[in-house]
């Protein structure tokens, strides 16, 4: 069967959008040292990304991206939350049935941040956390004692990671996202429900193998589009793997609604892995029932 259109998307990366989009990668911004990226770009990885969305003002962008949900039949999205982004908040709030709340890791906060990602637990209700080892500031590898807190307490409040893995897009050092480091994460936490997220490019064979051996290892496909997406990985999901890959975008940071969408179908999945690629995997990941 060709994919299915009513089947009731679960997005595991979408952002709100805001008037100020380009000023949200100034966290990374110590780490450039080229020209374009510290003086050119906007979008630290435009120089790969072409047709990079860009959107009109808007008065209410909750509003704006509900309806973009519900234009391609997604009806929940990961966004990430914080208590210092009100519109986030407002969101998941007001639409908890659309919007799954997502933390932020950083191990250079230590046990601060580790209390933070408690407090959202219990009063913003996350899901997961976000983690991007190469943007963190100073880098962090992902296999970094540094890390292991927050492993830990992932796996106390029963809360997966999503974890950007392999080269990264903006022009800094690769190393903290090499896949390998994970295999010792997945050893020493079998518990924690840990999903790549951006690729593991050019090491998706390693992740695939790595997939096989840890139970709770997972792959999401964010910032790909979809005639991108790894053969690796399409040929794990038609096999053994049609547990394991979660779908995800990369709305409005770098790729279109439209352009997934219409590219999706042609992704050369098996009948049976659809439902499960465009939802049930998400669901179980992120505990949601329904």
């Amino acid at each position: 069967m060709p994919m299915p259109r009513d089947i009731g998307i679960v997005e595991t990366m979408i952002g709100i959008p805001s008037p100020n989009q380009p000023a949200s990668y100034d966290f990374m911004r110590p780490l450039f040292r080229d020209q374009q990226s510290r003086e050119m770009f906007d979008f630290p990885v435009e120089y790969m990304f072409k047709g990079v969305p860009k959107l009109d003002p808007q008065t209410d962008y909750v509003k704006y991206t509900l309806e973009q949900m519900d234009q391609y039949g997604i009806e929940r999205a990961v966004i990430g939350i914080s208590f210092e982004n009100e519109e986030s908040i407002r969101a998941v709030k007001q639409h908890p049935d659309r919007f799954v709340p997502q933390g932020q890791a950083n191990p250079n906060e230590a046990m601060d941040g580790v209390r933070r990602i408690v407090r959202e637990y219990e009063e913003l209700g996350i899901r997961s956390i976000g983690a991007f080892p190469c943007g963190l500031v100073p880098q962090v590898p992902i296999n970094d004692k540094q890390f292991y807190p927050i492993y830990a307490k992932c796996v106390e409040l029963d809360i997966a990671i999503f974890c950007c893995a392999g080269v990264p897009g903006p022009r800094i050092p690769m190393y903290p996202q090499m896949v390998q480091h994970v295999d010792e994460v997945c050893w020493y936490f079998p518990e924690l429900k840990f999903v790549f997220r951006h690729g593991c490019e050019p090491w998706e064979d390693l992740a695939v193998k790595l997939m096989l051996k840890w139970p709770n290892l997972y792959y999401s496909t964010s910032a790909f589009a979809p005639k991108h997406y790894p053969q690796a990985i399409i040929d794990y999901a038609n096999t053994r793997g049609g547990d394991k890959i979660l779908y995800a975008g990369y709305w409005p940071m770098g790729l279109s609604l439209e352009r997934i969408f219409n590219e999706l179908p042609n992704v050369p999945f098996n009948d049976d892995v659809w439902p499960k690629f465009l939802r049930g995997n998400a669901m179980k990941v992120l505990g949601i029932e329904g």
